[in-house]
């Protein structure tokens, strides 16, 4: 994985090969960091990753200059390496072990964005079951967004709140809003 913009730009992030990741492409990652720059000023804002597997996308925006970020994963291998990570690079990024589902039941977080990145071959439940969760329980500022990514072959477009979506190969960034 490579960070693709600011203070750690270029820096290759390798995580090792028996984590159950999928990271999101550069070039995906790319293009959906050029649609948040026109909304957003990265230093001001909150994240909440989901999924976060390797931390690429919490990395991404702490690369950015955003302080308050906070990854959750259920994997024990995952959590420790983005621990080790944001050490060594000196990111600020709380890194918690839970379940997704559970982490968003029991959460009373407000954030500015909500990044979901969770397996493609979630059923159509279970993706609904993520803005559910994140609209009941207010966990989105006034203008936040979630951007939920998953398969080409996946469609969120009647799911509640859901207000566009951006393509990127076999990579999909549903977006979100209130």
């Amino acid at each position: 994985m490579r960070i693709v913009s600011g203070k750690y730009k270029s820096r290759r992030i390798n995580a090792p090969k028996n984590l159950p990741t999928r990271p999101t492409t550069d070039i995906a990652k790319e293009a959906l960091f050029n649609v948040l720059n026109n909304h957003y000023y990265f230093e001001d804002i909150s994240l909440l990753d989901l999924f976060a597997g390797i931390g690429s996308i919490s990395f991404e925006f702490a690369s950015r200059g955003t302080e308050h970020i906070m990854s959750v994963d259920k994997h024990y291998g995952c959590v420790k390496f983005i621990e080790a990570t944001a050490k060594v690079l000196d990111a600020k990024i709380d890194v918690i072990k839970s379940d997704v589902f559970k982490f968003l039941e029991n959460s009373n977080l407000n954030v500015d964005i909500i990044f979901a990145d969770p397996p493609y071959d979630f059923s159509d439940a279970q993706f609904l079951n993520i803005s559910t969760l994140v609209f009941e329980r207010n966990l989105l500022k006034e203008n936040g967004l979630l951007i939920i990514e998953h398969s080409k072959h996946t469609d969120l477009s009647n799911n509640p709140h859901f207000t566009y979506l951006k393509k990127y190969g076999g990579s999909v960034f549903s977006f979100f809003e209130l």
